[in-house]
Order: C-alpha cells, then sequence, then structure tokens
C-alpha cells in the first residue's frame, strides 16, 4: 500500500476586464476570440472549480451519456496522477466505445444475444491473451488509461473480424476486463451472456502464455 496523489482535471476559465472570472458556459467563440456577453475576456487553464467558475455538472454527462461513459472517460484523459484538461466534446468517444462493446454482445436492434459458440480464431486467441496480459498489468499500476487504450483496440478486432457476431470465449473475457471502468454495463452484459452470478467479485481473466509467443 502507499499513498498515491491523483492530478487535478482542468478546464479553461475565461477573467474580463476588470480580471473576474466569468461562467465559461457562457463565453461565446467568435473568430478565434472570446466574449462573454458581449465583451472581450481573457482565457486560461485552470484547476476546475467554483472559483474559476469552468466546472461541469457531472450530472449531465451521467444524463446525456451514462455513467460508465463518465468513468471510462474520465479513466482514458490521460494518468491518474497528471492533471488533465476537459473536453466534453470527447465524451463521445467514450459513449462510441462502450456502444461497440454493447454490439459485440447484443443486436441493437432486436435484444438478442449475437455472441456464437465458435472456436476462436488463433489470431482472435493472440489478441485476447495479449489484452488480458497488458490490461492486467496496467490495472496492477493504476494505469487505467492504457488499459482502457489496449480494450479499445481489442474491441475493434472483434468488431472488425466477427460482423456477425463474436465467440461467446472471446467476448465474456471482454466484459470482465471492462468491468472495473465501467461496472455497470459490465454487469448487464454478464447477466444477458447467462451468467447468473455478480462479476463484481468474480475470477479475473488469466492470460494463456502459449499466445503471448510470436510464430517463427
Amino acid at each position: 500500500r502507499r499513498l498515491f496523489n491523483q492530478g487535478y482535471i482542468q478546464a479553461y476559465a475565461y477573467t474580463d476586464a476588470r480580471g473576474v472570472y466569468v461562467p465559461a458556459d457562457e463565453v461565446e467563440e467568435r473568430d478565434g476570440a472570446y466574449f462573454h456577453n458581449g465583451e472581450p475576456v481573457d482565457r486560461e487553464y485552470g484547476k476546475m472549480g467554483k472559483s474559476l467558475k469552468n466546472s461541469f455538472a457531472p450530472d449531465e454527462i451521467c444524463d446525456d451519456y451514462g455513467a460508465d461513459t463518465l468513468r471510462v472517460y474520465e479513466m482514458s484523459m490521460g494518468p491518474l496522477d497528471q492533471s488533465r484538461p476537459w473536453a466534453t466534446k470527447d465524451v463521445v468517444g467514450a459513449h462510441r466505445f462502450l456502444q461497440r462493446v454493447w454490439r459485440a454482445a447484443v443486436d441493437e436492434e432486436t435484444g438478442t444475444l449475437r455472441v456464437t459458440d465458435a472456436d476462436p480464431s488463433d489470431d482472435t486467441l493472440r489478441a485476447l491473451n495479449r489484452t488480458i496480459d497488458g490490461v492486467s498489468d496496467d490495472y496492477a499500476h493504476l494505469r487505467d488509461n492504457t488499459a482502457i487504450a489496449k480494450l479499445i483496440e481489442y474491441t475493434n478486432h472483434l468488431t472488425k473480424t466477427y460482423p456477425d457476431g463474436a465467440p461467446r470465449a472471446a467476448v465474456e473475457p471482454l466484459v470482465l476486463m471492462l468491468a472495473p471502468v465501467a461496472p455497470h454495463l459490465a454487469e448487464e452484459l454478464w447477466s444477458r451472456l447467462g451468467n447468473t452470478d455478480s462479476l463484481a467479485h468474480g475470477p479475473f481473466p488469466v492470460v494463456d502464455e502459449k499466445w503471448l509467443v510470436e510464430d517463427s
């Protein structure tokens, strides 16, 4: 156990001619300049908070995209111990990733499962085990941002390789690996995949070392 200090989430803040902070969500950009109530303002970076009037309500993000999207976005912004800039427009990227994970298991039109009982290909088994190996190490060292990047890459592999439905043996480990950062979505998918027990305390996927070796 050790002390771990998280970085700040930063956002643009704006001051008027008096040097007083004005609400960031009321500032308009025109031709590269910034205005509040028609008056020009100066822009700077600062810690998100009430004093700088540059905070964003998490409830609004949750209402629009869901709590799991907010978690995934915040965890993917960068290393946890570094300050990171907030960008609302980038939240949609996390949302689209979670949508792709959902579609890997569930048909959006009918709500039925898309997974198959086919055996994963060798390429998929290599991709899966490399993902398990990398994500396990990233989580252990609090590198959530790189863990999510690996999960995105693996999800893209499943989407491209299995347009008509991926093997169950390839999808279930993805759901288990996603659970630490998107617990609500993962729990729902785990249930739809036919599991009766919660995955909250379930086994994490274990890497099969033979698939980490490159073919000669």
